[in-house]
């Protein structure tokens, strides 16, 4: 393969619905975040993607046959229940610099089409330490919409993320703007050692205030409460290995 493949799955007829890109990133929010909206709204596959810039592999599926890597597109038409909506999902982002660009660009072409006039991209801030009570930081291609997003609860923090915002969930902001579209960034935060379910629920609470509709979260809730006790595990092997005289609830939330 030497070019990016875009293969239409279904036509599907939406009204201008909102996008919402979630791949996989830190702690794997984003990408918990959009596949657990795919199932809970029965979203329809309508493209995926195969590119020279995924890494070089398949995956072996429960059944023992293998699939492509790839980015898949869904569309939800919420028959008035709620915007319309674009699900962007994948197994990985792009390996290269100019994979990013290429996709982020495919991307918007596929919400331009549409009639797009929206984009939220989800991910997850890493922090380096467990997260008791996860918030959400986000970033806005527009200064209208931090006002608008700080009412659904969304936090934002002077200079911060202090290294931006890397892969297609910043650069769709930034290539969004440059073609009018309204883009949000929504990061829960998260220690980056696991994926993160907790951080993904807040993610999605916030975006369900955006978007004014709901979601079943139990299959979130679920996977959190498994991998609170994965953490607290965790936090025990530390306190063991820890020496005595190194006390203090603050110094143990640090894994090196």
């Amino acid at each position: 393969m030497k070019e990016t493949l875009i293969r239409k799955i279904k036509e599907l007829s939406l009204k201008d619905p909102v996008m919402v890109e979630g791949l996989p990133g830190v702690g794997h929010v984003g990408k918990l975040v959009a596949e657990h909206m795919v199932e809970e709204l029965n979203a329809e596959k309508i493209i995926e993607i195969y590119s020279p810039h995924f890494p070089p592999q398949v995956l072996v599926q429960s059944d023992g046959t293998v699939k492509q890597v790839r980015n898949e597109i869904y569309g939800c038409d919420r028959q008035g229940n709620g915007p319309d909506l674009l699900l962007v999902i994948g197994d990985y982002q792009s390996a290269t610099n100019e994979g990013h660009y290429e996709l982020s660009g495919i991307f918007l072409d596929v919400a331009q089409t549409y009639g797009v006039r929206r984009i939220y991209t989800l991910g997850g801030y890493g922090i380096g330490q467990f997260v008791d009570k996860p918030s959400v930081l986000a970033a806005a291609n527009k200064i209208e919409l931090v006002e608008e997003m700080k009412g659904y609860g969304a936090v934002f923090s002077e200079n911060e993320p202090g290294g931006g915002i890397i892969g297609v969930s910043g650069l769709l902001l930034g290539l969004g703007a440059l073609r009018d579209l309204d883009a949000v960034c929504l990061m829960g935060v998260t220690s980056g050692y696991l994926v993160d379910p907790k951080a993904a629920q807040e993610v999605l609470r916030v975006l369900c205030r955006a978007l004014s509709i709901e979601v079943g979260m139990q299959a979130l809730e679920e996977r959190a409460k498994e991998m609170e006790k994965i953490i607290g595990k965790l936090q025990e092997m530390e306190r063991a290995s820890a020496p005595y005289e190194c006390g203090g609830d603050e110094d143990l939330r640090y894994i090196g």
